[in-house]
C-alpha cells in the first residue's frame, strides 16, 4: 500500500499553477515602465548607475591625486632621467590608485540615489494604480530632499537641488511616457485627457 507522501510530487505538480502563456508575458513587458519589469529594471538601473558614477569618479579622483602628489613632491624633484621615469612611474600609481578609489565611492553613491529613486517610483505606481510623469516627478523630488538632508545642504542649495530634481523628473519621466505611448502602455493622464476630449464627440455622435 503506498503512503500519501509517494502521491507529494504528484500532487504538487498538479496544484503547481500553470506557466505565463506568450501573450501574458508581452503584456507584462508592455505595461512595464521602458518595457523593463522591475526586476528587471531596478539591478539595471542599479549597475549603470555605478558604472557613470565610477567613471566620473575616477576621472575625478585620478585628477586630483595626481595633483597631490606634484603638491606633495614639488620641493624633491628628480634630476636625473631615472629619477623623472621613477617619479612618473609613482605619480601614474598613485592617480590609478585614487582614480579606482574615488570611482568606486562615487559610483555606490550615484548607484545608491538612483536606486533609491527607481524604487520610490515603483512604489507610488503600486500604490496609484498607473505608472506615469507624476510618480517620476515625486519620486526625484523625494530623493532630492533626503540628499539635501543627508549632505546638510542650506536652504538656498536645498532649493536649487529640488528644482534640478523637478526639471530631471520632467525630463525624464516624460520621456519614459513617450516611449510607453509609443509602444502602447496605458497612461493615466493620457488616458484621462483622451477620455474628456472624446466624451463632447461621442455625445455629438450620439445626438446626429
Amino acid at each position: 500500500m503506498a503512503s500519501p507522501d509517494d502521491n507529494l510530487p504528484s500532487r504538487l505538480a498538479r496544484e503547481r499553477p500553470p506557466p505565463p502563456s506568450k501573450a501574458e508575458v508581452d503584456e507584462f513587458y508592455q505595461n512595464a515602465r521602458l518595457s523593463l519589469p522591475t526586476p528587471l529594471r531596478l539591478p539595471l538601473a542599479s549597475v549603470l548607475s555605478f558604472l557613470a558614477g565610477f567613471t566620473l569618479g575616477t576621472a575625478q579622483g585620478g585628477k586630483a591625486a595626481g595633483l597631490r602628489f606634484r603638491a606633495e613632491h614639488a620641493h624633491k624633484l628628480p634630476t636625473s632621467v631615472r629619477g623623472w621615469y621613477l617619479y612618473h612611474k609613482s605619480k601614474n600609481y598613485h592617480m590609478a590608485y585614487g582614480g579606482i578609489l574615488e570611482g568606486i565611492k562615487m559610483g555606490g553613491k550615484v548607484s545608491f540615489w538612483t536606486t533609491a529613486m527607481s524604487a520610490i517610483e515603483e512604489m507610488f505606481d503600486s500604490y496609484r494604480g498607473t505608472a506615469d510623469l507624476f510618480n517620476t516627478v515625486t519620486s526625484c523630488v523625494t530623493v532630492a530632499g533626503g540628499f539635501s538632508l543627508w549632505n546638510r545642504f542650506s536652504l538656498p542649495m536645498t532649493a536649487r537641488t529640488t528644482k534640478a530634481a523637478l526639471v530631471a523628473g520632467i525630463v525624464y519621466g516624460g520621456l519614459q511616457d513617450l516611449v510607453g505611448i509609443a509602444r502602447g502602455r496605458p497612461i493615466g493622464y493620457v488616458d484621462w485627457i483622451k477620455g474628456r476630449l472624446g466624451s463632447p464627440r461621442q455625445e455629438q455622435r450620439r445626438s446626429q
